[in-house]
Parts: C-alpha cells; sequence; structure tokens
C-alpha cells in the first residue's frame, strides 16, 4: 500500500502535467501527437 505522501506527490505531479499540456495550442498538441481529449490520459499513464 502506498502511504499518503507518496499519493498527493503523484496527484501534485498529474495535476502540473494536465494544467501544461491544456495551455498548450492545438497545433502544440498536435506536434506532440496528443490530442486534446487524450491530455487526461496521457498525464495518468505518465504518473503510474
Amino acid at each position: 500500500m502506498k502511504s499518503p505522501l507518496v499519493k498527493l506527490k503523484k496527484w501534485k505531479n498529474y495535476r502540473k502535467s494536465v494544467n501544461e499540456l491544456s495551455a498548450l495550442s492545438n497545433k502544440d498538441l498536435n506536434d506532440l501527437g496528443i490530442h486534446r481529449c487524450d491530455i487526461k490520459r496521457v498525464c495518468k499513464q505518465s504518473v503510474l
């Protein structure tokens, strides 16, 4: 079982990533190969 501190750190990293990717333009996201609707999924995979 993961400690609450580890879970909090992962959640903060997830939120930071979502916020940063959400701020990008559609063109920038396309350059990265990410669709706007996939931002949360991509970020969730990255913090696992």
